[in-house]
């Protein structure tokens, strides 16, 4: 059984910081093996893995990359993917403990509308069903459904059809608890401690008008760690 794992993280040229945050903090809890590997759009298209055209109402340069992951992690074992803006408070190796062979990928099943038409850095916040589900995955890369994420078919599929996870069957996408994909500005915070992930999905401390939100404190801390010269953007 599987006793590592390796996290993809989204990665986006205009907020490198928030990638350091998400690497520095997954690795500082984890009490198994753990590599973390950015996801780059343009390294994905000098190989001619990506050459979908440039698409108007992507926020990320991760919009679409993200479904990479099971190829690059060559269609073997358990494979994370989350977004840059993820702050981890708790130990990845506990998501092993909801591996299930029958799920193609297992997330936190959000039912989330935003509440703002733009998000902090002035682009647009697209609503759509199950929206924030493929921010943070765990994908089974084994299985036949997973493996139908080929360059081929992400280069080609709708935005709608891949993020809606359209690509598995609905008994197919297992579920984790909300505390892995704590979505800051929505959920409610936990009674007692930390969730084990926040998500600043509208917008982080890497803004410099989006500072006074839930755990910027522990954000900027970690930030500094990493980077002592780091500057809001």
């Amino acid at each position: 059984m599987q006793n590592d794992l390796d996290i993809y993280v989204g990665w986006d040229s205009r907020e490198p910081v928030a990638y350091e945050v998400a690497k520095s903090t997954a690795l500082k809890h984890a009490t198994i093996p753990v590599r973390v590997i950015p996801i780059k759009l343009d390294e994905l298209v000098e190989k001619g893995a990506y050459t979908r055209d440039i698409d108007p109402l992507a926020s990320t340069e991760f919009t679409y990359s993200r479904f990479f992951t099971p190829w690059l992690a060559g269609y073997k074992g358990w494979a994370l993917f989350c977004d840059c803006d993820f702050l981890f408070f708790g130990d990845v190796a506990k998501l092993l403990e909801y591996r299930d062979e029958s799920k193609a990928v297992i997330c936190v099943k959000h039912d989330y509308t935003p509440k703002e038409a733009t998000k902090m850095d002035g682009k647009v916040q697209t609503s759509y069903p199950r929206k924030n589900w493929s921010s943070f995955m765990l994908f089974n890369c084994d299985h036949p459904s997973t493996r139908k994420l080929t360059p081929e078919l992400i280069n080609r599929e709708s935005g709608a059809y891949l993020h809606r996870m359209q690509w598995a069957q609905d008994n197919e996408i297992g579920e984790i608890p909300v505390e892995w994909n704590w979505l800051e500005g929505w959920n409610e915070k936990p009674a007692n401690g930390y969730p084990n992930a926040v998500h600043f999905t509208n917008g982080g401390p890497w803004f410099k008008d989006w500072q006074n939100v839930d755990y910027a404190d522990e954000w900027r801390a970690a930030a500094s760690a990493v980077d002592p010269d780091w500057k809001t953007i």
